[in-house]
């Protein structure tokens, strides 16, 4: 059983033989095209161009870069002007003390208590909100252009995740400050005391 001819065992030898030089004549034909496939390089270590193959790689390269600066100034610009509509910015404080001086001005001492309050805080608190609103609309859209652009750009272009996750807080920003500007305009949030 574990005894072997010397015939069987030249023949195994010989299988042997066989099997190990077509392992040699494929590593020589590897090695072969490997050696055809190198490009020539100059001396100042850039690779020559010879055409086709590399102009369109190049091509290629450039086209699959994060999208720029563009997308990003206006993801950063739309989570700015979220933040501006929900804390009322410098706009919003002007034109409600504009009108609250209008309103003092027009306002006769000899109006009812609920016009008077309505004119010194109500329109005022109103002119707030209007501002508030108008940046949390801008805001809205801002975002909503940075996250829409890739589909109607350079197909294969690929937008930076943080683009992205900046634009998606402008877009956050800018509905909860216009939710909150319409439910401050309807004095439904934080309504004038009644003057009965």
């Amino acid at each position: 059983m574990g005894t072997k001819t010397v015939d069987e065992a030249g023949a195994e030898t010989g299988a042997e033989a066989t099997e190990a030089k077509r392992d040699e004549e494929t590593l020589d034909v590897t090695e072969k095209d490997a050696k055809d496939e190198v490009t020539p390089v100059s001396e100042e270590g850039d690779g020559v161009d010879t055409g086709g193959e590399d102009s369109d790689l190049g091509e290629i390269a450039e086209e699959s870069r994060p999208a720029g600066v563009g997308l990003g100034a206006g993801a950063v610009v739309s989570a700015a002007l979220g933040l501006v509509s929900l804390t009322g910015g410098w706009i919003g404080t002007v034109a409600a003390a504009r009108q609250t001086l209008v309103g003092q001005l027009e306002t006769a001492s000899s109006a009812s208590v609920a016009h008077q309050i309505q004119a010194v805080y109500g329109d005022p608190w109103q002119a707030t909100a209007l501002w508030a609103g108008l940046f949390a609309l801008a805001a809205l859209v801002t975002g909503v252009v940075v996250l829409a652009r890739p589909a109607f750009g350079a197909p294969g272009r690929v937008q930076a995740p943080w683009i992205k996750s900046v634009a998606w807080a402008g877009v956050t920003l800018g509905v909860i400050g216009l939710l909150l500007a319409v439910l401050k305009y309807t004095d439904a949030l934080l309504g004038l005391p009644s003057a009965s």
